[in-house]
């Protein structure tokens, strides 16, 4: 049973929150590749200032809904995590306490900061508003971390100090 839960948690995080640190990390530069929409009689003959290019501000879009998809999907990793780690009869060892600890530092990062960020650059790009370089380089900052603790994890799951497979 415990390789079985070992083995949907593993893919559970692959599926899940691949997904997320992937459309995450692309987010802000997807964003600022939005153009600007030059106002009607505007200098450069650019387009009619109805709003950024539908197609654009389209990637964007479907890049914020797979952060947002998946990232629901993604309450299955400490789910599943925690099934195993109580079929392995490890719950109380420090590599799992702090690996949760960081999962749910990663999730609140992702909720408080990332997810919300996405949406606020979205409206402004929906509505034909270019977005400030500044805000796009915080929000890589926040992805950044985010991806940062979920590496983190991953490399406490394998190692696991202690274990019989740890180096």
């Amino acid at each position: 049973m415990t390789k079985f839960l070992l083995s949907l948690h593993v893919l559970a995080a692959i599926v899940a929150v691949g997904p997320v640190t992937v459309a995450a990390s692309m987010f802000p530069a997807a964003a600022r590749r939005v153009p600007v929409p030059v106002p009607v009689g505007g200098a450069g003959g650019g387009r009619d200032g109805g709003g950024a290019d539908a197609g654009d501000v389209r990637t964007v879009r479907l890049l914020h809904r797979i952060c947002r998809v998946y990232a629901g999907l993604g309450i299955a990793v400490p789910v599943l995590g925690f099934a195993t780690a109580a079929s392995m009869g490890v719950l109380g060892d420090a590599w799992l306490i702090t690996s949760v600890t960081l999962t749910a530092v990663a999730a609140g990062l992702l909720a408080a900061f990332v997810l919300p960020r996405q949406e606020e650059l979205l409206e402004q790009l929906a509505d034909g508003r270019p977005v400030e370089r500044a805000r796009t380089v915080r929000l890589a900052m926040f992805t950044g971390l985010f991806n940062l603790l979920w590496a983190t994890v991953t490399i406490l799951m394998i190692v696991r100090p202690g274990s019989t497979t740890g180096a």
